[in-house]
């Protein structure tokens, strides 16, 4: 079934929803693509007549009821948002009473899934290690079961809309669909563009394409960097896995973050690209910091001399335009991960730079994907989103949708 073929008039609409999203101190949500995101799939189930119910989680509570993840504290952005008053379920696993009290284009917001365990389905307090924790397992997967079919009652569709999660077999991403018919379980409409801007980049793939990874950790990006090997042309390392790859050259790198453990993989990588013809660009400078401070001294230095008391903090002007210069020929473009400490302003410059060449490059014809909490929050900042041809919502389940792994909220609907 799709969301388009569906007739929702007069019929309880339970949607899975991402609505993990980051609020300052006092509460106040301080972006909300997420929420615009799910906007076209709620309000088309609101305007045919349907009633709706939300569950989403936020945080990670680790199966406990935390006040600091309430989802109360957007149901007021949710309901402007909507247009509409949104009514309030305390307890996501009490919520029947409520649910069956909705009349048609009334709107339900229920409590973080992620305050009982079985949303996760993983056993609390017990160690893997732990001879018990095998029989825990098991007992939690069947409660998990429980869980699934008691969220499912509440409705008579169910509508998945949340790719942030879909690499997640949770019960609300994918145990639940199994207490739906193939007639009344579908993906929404933000789902159904992030699973086609995916298979774009993978199975329509304009030459040259270049992958862009960043952040801190080449220990967390291992897995898409070893399958982008046998798919890209150029492979730009930036971020702070920058300095795993100096030191592990014999580079000095200072303060600067570094895996010192994973020194031997970056060589291995190196040597995978030069055998399978990829062009892997590194950081040949870098802006150093005295300090992980806004406002620190700096000063332009090689990647490979970083001196003592000295912390690599952004991309530095040669590196810019040699990730620029690649970038701009691309014809494909994936984006995950900035290239310096961009929520400092003085250090944003570096993601800055590829943000805005991959804005030239699209504009000159490239499918450009953006995806991961860093890289669209970079986009945002640099008011660029609406620039490049897709932001992903999703940042691990777009990075195993690449590594072309199934994703279980796809497969629990799609089958």
């Amino acid at each position: 079934m799709t969301i388009d073929n569906y007739k929702f008039a007069g019929k309880k609409a339970i949607v899975r929803v991402d609505f993990n999203v980051p609020l300052d101190e006092n509460g106040n949500i301080t972006d909300d693509t997420r929420i615009r995101g799910a906007l076209p799939t709620l309000k088309k189930i609101l305007e045919e007549g349907g009633s709706l119910i939300i569950m989403s989680h936020m945080g990670k509570p680790k199966g406990k009821v935390n006040p600091k993840f309430s989802l109360a504290q957007i149901k007021d952005a949710v309901g402007a948002a909507l247009g509409r008053e949104v009514k309030f379920a305390e307890d996501c696993a009490k919520a029947a009473d409520a649910a069956a009290a909705l009349q048609p284009g009334e709107v339900l917001l229920l409590e973080n899934l992620r305050f009982y365990p079985e949303e996760e389905g993983k056993p609390v307090g017990i160690d893997k290690e732990d001879p018990a924790y095998e029989t825990a397992k098991k007992e939690m997967k069947e409660s998990q079961k429980a869980f699934a079919k008691t969220l499912a009652s509440y409705a008579d569709c169910y509508v998945n809309d949340a790719f942030g999660t879909a690499h997640r077999k949770h019960a609300s991403t994918a145990v639940v669909a199994d207490y739906f018919d193939a007639d009344n379980k579908m993906l929404g409409y933000l789902m159904e563009k992030e699973v086609k801007a995916v298979d774009n980049i993978l199975s329509d793939i304009k030459r040259p394409f270049t992958a862009i990874m960043g952040g801190s950790k080449v220990s967390t990006k291992i897995g898409i960097i070893e399958n982008l090997m046998d798919k890209v042309d150029n492979l730009i390392l930036c971020g702070g896995m920058t300095y795993t790859f100096a030191k592990a050259q014999g580079g000095k790198i200072g303060l600067s973050i570094c895996e010192d453990d994973k020194l031997d993989l970056a060589l291995d990588i190196m040597k995978k690209a030069q055998e399978k013809g990829v062009n892997l660009v590194l950081g040949t400078d870098c802006i150093a910091g005295d300090k992980f401070s806004n406002d620190a001294n700096t000063q332009v230095v090689s990647a490979m001399d970083i001196p003592e008391g000295w912390e690599g903090m952004d991309a530095g002007p040669d590196t810019r335009e040699s990730f620029a210069n690649v970038i701009r020929t691309a014809k494909t473009i994936l984006w995950n991960g900035p290239a310096g400490v961009f929520e400092f302003d003085n250090f944003a410059g570096g993601s800055k730079a590829i943000a805005e060449a991959i804005v030239e490059a699209t504009e000159n014809g490239a499918f450009s994907l953006v995806g991961g909490g860093d890289s669209v929050a970079c986009v945002n900042k640099f008011g660029l989103a609406d620039k490049v041809s897709y932001v992903s919502t999703g940042g691990g389940a777009l990075l195993e949708a690449i590594e072309g792994k199934v994703l279980p909220g796809v497969a629990a609907i799609k089958g």
